[in-house]
């Protein structure tokens, strides 16, 4: 009997060593297969000297795969564009509201709402349009509920030129740029002239002059800095397109570019002005009609897979219009960060809507929380619909062998590159990942590519 029992407690301990020893080899293996997608991405050459910071998270296992520095503060880019998406997606409802308007027995008025798709060239359906050419009384264009610059805090000034950096304003037309185009038409018979033409989408009334110079071959229209003045560079290109910028003056540019489509009878009131007649239709119990433009993610997508600052900046606004009655980027961060986002792992520091600003930073924690919020909030279809996936938008040129298995937003200025989204593993386990590198010497595709090895090794292993 004693031997037999001594026999049993042998075996017992026996079984709880191979158990040990079974826990501490999966761990084993757990981490060096994290060891191996650390030391994989990180000694990778194209990053040594970088900042990087990594998160990754499995929602279906509800545990982190991967963490290197994802406490740490990052510079962005344009993944700062997913919170103004967050809230548009939050606060904006099914569609855009293109204006608010009322109409009296001699005038009608216009309240913008910040809505950037009017007589955009992306946007063939204008309701505002076909609703103001129809008005046969003056219309007036109140100043009543903007409160921003036309530039973000942060922004490089000397982009003001470029076409990803169109200002903001309560009332954008054509997305706040002016598109210019070269046309060279070969010679109508043989032996003739070749004809050059130069006009520009609208048709603008603001001052334009030609560049003596002839040495470039390529069209190039330049802004004045603080001037709508134009002056175009004539090149040999047979056809080429360029947008640039224009300066919004609140309303007084908008204004004048609707006079071409919707006629004459269209006037700004200044904000002093504009007050007043606010306070004089609330004594009187005026009501406001509400004008839709366009279907939120018709703008959305864009948003995503284009990158578009402009239309970024945009959303942030409407939703502090729709929030706080007034367009302040500052004002709705700030209530945003104390409502909405109050359980970010780590406050940011959020400056714009786009990313453009150096002063936004974040961190891959607070990436990671936000996807996770939304795609409980607004369900991963909607989510894979808007973010580009690989070999599509800004990943058009990566993750093409990962294709409908990752949705993600990219970012990048100088010495910045960033990638969040999500991942469906081989396993159909949802992983979401937020990867934030700062201050590389690099060249940028060999870290994207870096980064693409590192996502696809852990969407294969997980």
């Amino acid at each position: 009997m004693i031997i037999k029992k001594i026999s049993a407690h042998a075996l017992s301990l026996l079984s709880c060593l191979a158990i040990m020893l079974l826990l501490a080899s999966c761990t084993t293996q757990k981490a060096a297969r994290q060891q191996s997608a650390r030391m994989g991405i990180l000694s990778d050459s194209s990053l040594k000297g970088a900042h990087v910071g990594i998160s990754v998270y499995d929602i279906s296992e509800k545990k982190f795969l991967y963490n290197y520095q994802e406490a740490s503060y990052f510079l962005p880019a344009s993944n700062t564009k997913l919170f103004s998406l967050y809230e548009g997606m939050k606060w904006l409802g099914d569609s855009l509201i293109a204006v608010r308007y009322l109409e009296t027995d001699t005038a009608f008025y216009l309240l913008p709402t910040g809505d950037p798709t009017l007589l955009h060239p992306d946007f063939a359906r204008q309701p505002l349009i076909s609703l103001l050419q129809k008005v046969k009384k003056n219309i007036y264009v109140l100043d009543a509920n903007w409160d921003d610059k036309p530039w973000g805090s942060g922004w490089s000034w000397d982009d003001y030129n470029d076409d990803y950096m169109p200002e903001r304003n309560a009332l954008p037309v054509y997305g706040n740029f002016i598109r210019w185009v070269q046309e060279v038409q070969p010679p109508r018979e043989p032996g003739g002239p070749t004809s050059i033409s130069v006009y520009s989408i609208p048709e603008v009334n603001w001052k334009v002059r030609f560049s003596a110079d002839t040495s470039s071959h390529l069209f190039h229209v330049q802004r004045k800095l603080e001037e709508n003045i134009f002056e175009v560079t004539q090149g040999v290109d047979d056809h080429r397109m360029q947008d640039v910028p224009f300066i919004t003056h609140t309303l007084a540019s908008a204004v004048e570019l609707l006079k071409d489509t919707v006629g004459p009878n269209i006037y700004s009131v200044d904000k002093e002005r504009s007050a007043r007649l606010m306070s004089f239709f609330k004594k009187r119990g005026l009501s406001w009609s509400v004008l839709h433009s366009q279907p939120v993610d018709s703008l959305y997508q864009p948003l995503m897979y284009h990158s578009d600052n402009f239309f970024a900046e945009q959303t942030l606004l409407m939703v502090s219009n729709q929030k706080l009655g007034i367009m302040n980027d500052q004002l709705i961060i700030d209530t945003l960060l104390e409502t909405d986002l109050k359980n970010l792992p780590q406050k940011p520091n959020w400056a714009d809507g786009s990313g453009l600003s150096r002063y936004n930073l974040f961190t891959p924690l607070d990436f990671v929380w936000l996807l996770d919020t939304m795609q409980v909030e607004f369900g991963l279809e909607r989510m894979k619909r808007l973010l580009p996936t690989g070999g599509t938008g800004t990943l058009r040129n990566y993750y093409k062998q990962d294709s409908g298995y990752i949705f993600a937003k990219t970012g990048s200025l100088s010495d910045v590159l960033a990638l969040s989204g999500y991942i469906i593993s081989k396993k159909n386990h949802l992983l979401v990942f937020s990867v934030l590198v700062n201050n590389h010497l690099g060249p940028a595709y060999l870290i994207r590519r870096a980064v693409e090895a590192f996502l696809h090794q852990m969407r294969s292993q997980y």
